[in-house]
């Protein structure tokens, strides 16, 4: 499934095709979507964001279409009304005079209120997106002080789009292993040091994949392991999808565990289970 990183550049991607112009057509696939069609038709757009997963196209007079990918949606920008041969189902297509932006295969796409956004059972439940701007490592750090969130394990956490909206399981990885924290520990048991590794890691290493297509190591890293014959998918992580391979940092062996019925990649020699002594959530280390 894409994560935050890849939805915020096909977000890019559609933005840099469809911002400022207006919608010559609007095709939804699903029946209950189609009376959008020609109330769209017609209207400027105005921007194309991401928040988390979710896409979201607004357009003028207020209108926003939303969209989530799951597992096997995926966004093409091609020349205006060019619908290429593929065997992938369309679900929505938005024309402009130069561009067309075509999502196929995804399911959940609904037309929303902008100044209703939190209607919707998907965007209600989410927390602030892990690539917005105006995130900081002190917000991430106190969200781990939250009733909610600071007695769960910080594997599960991750995968909590309520936590941090736009973490999924390659980033959770790679998160943990920069902050060199244990999937088991909680945030109840995290030292000010810890507290400050992991929110500084979350921060870094969503921004990194965002910023790199995908990679979440430095450039350097990832071209000498290209260089050292290392396929781009174990190249591009530290850990995750590399079980059995050496750490990048001491050497050990790389594990596979799972954890909330996914995958989850460490090194224990890295990323020890002991931890600080448990305390209060909301109480200062």
């Amino acid at each position: 499934m894409p994560e935050g990183p890849e939805i915020r550049r096909a977000a890019d991607r559609l933005g840099r095709a469809l911002a400022g112009q207006r919608a010559t057509r609007v095709e939804f696939a699903f029946p209950p979507l189609r009376r959008w069609e020609k109330p769209l038709a017609g209207r400027r757009i105005e921007k194309v964001g991401a928040w988390g997963k979710a896409m979201l196209i607004h357009f003028e007079a207020g209108a926003v279409v939303f969209s989530h990918n799951q597992l096997y949606g995926h966004w093409r920008v091609v020349a205006a009304g060019e619908r290429p041969a593929t065997r992938r189902q369309l679900r929505l297509a938005i024309d402009t005079p130069a561009k067309s932006a075509l999502l196929y295969s995804a399911s959940e796409i609904a037309v929303l209120r902008a100044g209703r956004l939190f209607d919707h059972p998907y965007l209600a439940r989410l927390g602030p997106d892990v690539l917005a701007r105006e995130l900081t490592i002190d917000a991430v750090a106190g969200r781990l002080d939250d009733p909610r969130f600071c007695d769960r394990s910080l594997g599960a956490l991750l995968l909590d789009q309520g936590f941090l909206a736009g973490v999924g399981n390659y980033l959770r990885s790679e998160i943990l292993f920069a902050a060199r924290l244990h999937p088991d520990r909680r945030p109840r048991d995290l030292g000010p040091d810890e507290r400050l590794a992991f929110a500084t890691a979350a921060r870094q290493v969503s921004r990194r994949a965002y910023r790199q297509a995908g990679v979440t190591v430095g450039p350097e890293s990832f071209r000498r392991h290209l260089g050292r014959g290392e396929g781009r998918e174990t190249a591009r992580f530290a850990v995750f999808a590399r079980a059995g391979g050496a750490c990048r940092d001491c050497g050990a062996r790389v594990e596979r565990v799972e954890r909330g019925s996914r995958r989850l990649y460490l090194c224990r020699a890295c990323q020890p289970a002991a931890g600080s002594r448990a305390r209060a959530c909301g109480a200062r280390a």
